[in-house]
């Protein structure tokens, strides 16, 4: 399952880096592309949409609907 996300708090280097380590530690098979720029998450792997949401949100991000 492919999920993008738009994630308007995503803005440096840093906190995606921090993004990206805190949906690997939960879910350490997911294939995860963040987009800085366009401030996007797309994620790849078996867990669903909802765990996702709740993991961005637990790195403190806030997720639109753009």
């Amino acid at each position: 399952m492919a999920l993008k996300l738009h994630v308007p708090t995503l803005s440096t280097p840093e906190a995606a880096k921090s993004l990206r380590e805190t949906i690997l530690t939960s879910e350490p098979e997911a294939k995860v592309d963040i987009d800085i720029e366009a401030h996007t998450v797309t994620v790849e792997s078996q867990a669903s949409e909802t765990t996702f949401k709740q993991l961005v949100t637990a790195a403190g991000h806030q997720i639109s609907n753009v």
